[in-house]
């Protein structure tokens, strides 16, 4: 019998301690990381949206031609939520989604409080 891979992917879902309270608050280098990122690992942004608080934490979503990743800050609580999803429909991106995971953890130089991954 030949395994085949789950069409609908992994979705990793996890919430860091932040070991850099500063980063939190910078939308822009978050930005900036991410793109460079997404074109790293030849992923395919279809839309953005995000916004800031009162207190500069941040949301934000890239909307890829693969799923997603988005993001929440909480700067008062040194804490932030990560969404990571990539479907395999034309490969296993199972990988990718891990190693985005590690990449985000090493920007924020955080911890992982909590990490679930769902095969879809």
């Amino acid at each position: 019998m030949t395994d085949t891979i789950n069409p609908l992917g992994l979705h990793k879902l996890l919430t860091l301690e932040n070991g850099n309270p500063e980063s939190l608050k910078n939308l822009t280098s978050f930005c900036e990381f991410t793109n460079a990122m997404l074109l790293r690992y030849e992923l395919e942004q279809v839309g953005f949206s995000s916004f800031v608080f009162d207190n500069n934490s941040f949301t934000a979503a890239y909307c890829l031609k693969e799923s997603h990743i988005c993001i929440h800050t909480w700067p008062e609580y040194n804490n932030l939520t990560l969404d990571i999803y990539l479907c395999n429909y034309s490969q296993d991106n199972s990988e990718k989604v891990r190693s985005i995971a590690n990449e985000y953890v090493a920007f924020f130089e955080a911890i992982v409080k909590t990490e679930f991954e769902i095969n879809r």
